[in-house]
């Protein structure tokens, strides 16, 4: 027979509590020394690791110019046109030669020389800067309107690159197309055609400042274009007109009053000019005012293109 003590229903009311309680058991422990010192050699092991101007997970510091996105988005332009360099460089070499070809065989014997210069070599840089211009409005259009068409816009607008970048990264992308078609051009003529370079000088900057410009336009004409036709009409309607209506088959002297006075405020005859008097030695038009009028158009439309990427205008929802 076992006796009840007054205590021993407290004590196992105190004991039913403790197996119903929702409390978290505290678990007690003892950090030893050793692991600290493992945890310390291993932090001390991975910052070791990481570049000196390494600041935390995620965050790059680039500096006010992010040079080397810049030249990522450059090289990616480049190697866009020169994975298809049949395409983009040789077609339209080709098709200036057949130019030079069918006029030379033609009018070559039945023109006369255009103040003092035989025409194939008043023709020739013409068609230079024709290609130039053209091929240099193509690069910068089509790599935004493909992209755009494609969906695949988001990996030019995603990287850290300001506005200010993303415009000179693709603006010098057609730039050297551009120069590559021209130099290809010159090369390709000089076997056809006695050419010469009367000043290198000039030769590069009319063919630099005319890529640049004819590249800027093709920056906005890809924002604007939302399909293959608007791009077409660009080109066919405006870019094909103004190169073959400003001097490059003839010489502006030949135009009526109103027309030639137009042509004096026509960028496109200052480039064909400028470039001509690069190779013959001859200009119809003053070369300080077409270096300024071009010079000037392209800081313009430099600073409308970086104000569109700035604002995402076609490029942002």
């Amino acid at each position: 027979m076992r006796i009840a003590y007054p205590h021993d229903s407290r004590a196992r009311a105190e004991k039913s509590q403790k197996v119903f309680s929702l409390e978290t058991p505290r678990v007690r422990y003892i950090v030893l020394p050793m692991n600290v010192l493992h945890r310390n050699s291993q932090e001390s092991a991975r910052r070791a690791a990481l570049p000196e101007n390494y600041t935390a997970l995620g965050v790059r510091r680039f500096g006010r110019v992010n040079w080397l996105g810049m030249w990522t988005l450059y090289m990616k332009e480049v190697q866009r046109f020169m994975k298809v360099w049949m395409q983009t460089l040789m077609a339209p070499i080709i098709t200036t030669l057949l130019f030079l070809a069918i006029f030379s065989l033609a009018l070559a014997g039945l023109r006369p020389d255009i103040n003092g210069v035989p025409f194939i070599n008043f023709l020739a840089p013409g068609l230079i800067m024709m290609a130039i211009v053209q091929n240099a409005f193509a690069n910068s259009s089509s790599s935004l309107l493909v992209s755009k068409v494609q969906g695949n816009v988001v990996d030019i607008l995603m990287p850290p690159l300001s506005p200010a970048e993303l415009n000179i990264g693709i603006t010098m992308g057609g730039l050297t197309r551009g120069m590559f078609v021209g130099a290809g051009t010159f090369l390709g003529m000089s076997v056809f055609v006695s050419m010469s370079i009367y000043s290198l000088t000039a030769a590069v900057f009319y063919a630099a400042i005319a890529s640049a410009l004819m590249s800027l336009i093709g920056l906005l004409g890809g924002i604007w274009a939302e399909k293959f036709d608007h791009l077409a009409t660009v080109t066919n309607f405006v870019i094909t007109p103004l190169a073959f209506l400003s001097g490059t088959f003839y010489s502006v002297q030949q135009l009526p009053g109103f027309a030639f006075s137009v042509t004096q405020y026509n960028p496109f005859f200052y480039m064909i000019d400028g470039f001509r008097y690069a190779l013959t030695g001859h200009a119809e038009g003053s070369l300080v005012f077409g270096a300024s009028l071009l010079t000037g158009l392209t800081v313009i439309l430099g600073v409308v293109a970086h104000v569109v990427l700035a604002r995402g205008y076609r490029l942002k929802s």
